[in-house]
C-alpha cells in the first residue's frame, strides 16, 4: 500500500510527517446510502486519512452508524450541529474541525473508488499543483450509469468561469493555500472551488482512465433544475466573482454552450 508519507519520502520534501487527508462529509437522513460512502473513504488504499463526519442534525438512524464506525476505526472524528443548518454550514463544521494538511469533501450518497486519493496525492506531490480534480460517473438512483464526466487535464480560473471543471465530490486541495467558507447561494460548491482555483493559480485533472468518483442523481434533484441552475450561475458572476455586466454575459455564453455539448445539443 502506498501512503502519504512513503510519496512524501520519495520526492525528499521533508513534509511527510505532516500528510494527512481530511475528508469532511455532511450527513443528514442518509441511513440508506451511508454506509457505502463511509466504506469507500476507510478503504482508500491512501492510509493517512481522516474522516469527519458532520451530523447535520439527522432525524433517523444515521447517528447510530456514524458512532458505529467511530468506534471501530480511530480515523473517524463526529461532529454534531445543534440544529439542522444545511450543508453549507455543514461543510463549514467540517473544515473547522478538519486537522490535516489537504481537504477532500464527499456526500454521505457518493462513494470513491479505492484509488482515488492516494493517485490524486502522487500527482499533486509530483507536481507541486495545490489543486486536484478527477472524473467521475455520474449514476442513477435505480443503479444504472447515466453519464461519464471526463474534465480538462487542466484548467485555470477563466476556464472555471466558462464552466464548473471540478465535481465537489472528487477536488482535494492543499491547505496551504488557507481555508475560506462555503456560502449559501445556490452554487455554493462552485463559488468554493472557484476560489481555490484562483489563488493555486491552476488545478490539474489525476492521470487516470475512467471515474475515480460516483455521483448519484436523484430524481427530482435541486441541480436537475436546468434554468434555476442557471440563475444561480448568474448570481456567481454578479454577486460573488463581481464581474461586468458584459465579462459574465461572456462567461454565460459559455456556461450554456458547455451545458449543451455534455447533452449532446451542440458542437464542442
Amino acid at each position: 500500500m502506498t501512503t502519504a508519507t512513503s510519496l512524501q519520502s520519495a520526492n525528499g520534501s521533508g513534509r511527510s510527517a505532516e500528510l494527512l487527508v481530511s475528508v469532511i462529509m455532511p450527513v443528514f437522513n442518509a441511513e440508506q446510502t451511508l454506509r457505502k460512502s463511509v466504506d469507500s473513504v476507510l478503504r482508500q488504499t491512501l492510509a493517512n486519512l481522516e474522516l469527519v463526519l458532520v451530523d447535520d442534525c439527522s432525524r433517523d438512524g444515521s447517528a447510530r452508524i456514524m458512532r458505529e464506525y467511530a468506534s471501530a476505526d480511530s480515523r473517524v472524528k463526529i461532529v454534531s450541529q445543534p440544529a439542522n443548518a444545511g450543508v453549507a454550514e455543514a461543510r463549514n463544521a467540517g473544515l473547522r474541525a478538519a486537522s490535516g494538511s489537504h481537504v477532500a469533501f464527499l456526500d454521505s450518497d457518493d462513494w470513491w473508488d479505492p484509488r482515488k486519493l492516494e493517485l490524486q496525492l502522487a500527482q499533486m506531490q509530483e507536481s507541486g499543483a495545490l489543486v486536484s480534480y478527477a472524473g467521475y460517473q455520474r449514476v442513477a438512483e435505480d443503479g444504472h450509469l447515466l453519464s461519464c464526466v471526463e474534465p480538462p487535464a487542466e484548467i485555470a480560473y477563466g476556464d472555471m468561469l466558462k464552466s464548473n471543471h471540478i465535481g465537489n465530490l472528487t477536488g482535494v486541495y492543499d491547505r496551504r493555500l488557507g481555508d475560506v467558507p462555503f456560502v449559501r447561494m445556490g452554487h455554493e460548491d462552485y463559488v468554493f472551488w472557484l476560489d481555490r482555483v484562483r489563488r493555486a493559480g491552476h488545478a490539474v485533472r489525476v492521470r487516470h482512465e475512467g471515474p475515480l468518483a460516483y455521483y448519484l442523481v436523484r430524481n427530482g434533484s435541486v441541480s436537475s433544475n436546468k434554468l434555476r441552475a442557471a440563475r444561480w450561475q448568474w448570481r456567481v458572476y454578479r454577486e460573488s466573482e463581481h464581474l461586468t455586466l458584459w465579462q459574465a454575459c461572456w462567461y454565460m455564453f459559455h456556461y450554456v454552450r458547455h451545458a449543451l455539448s455534455k447533452r449532446g445539443l451542440a458542437a464542442v
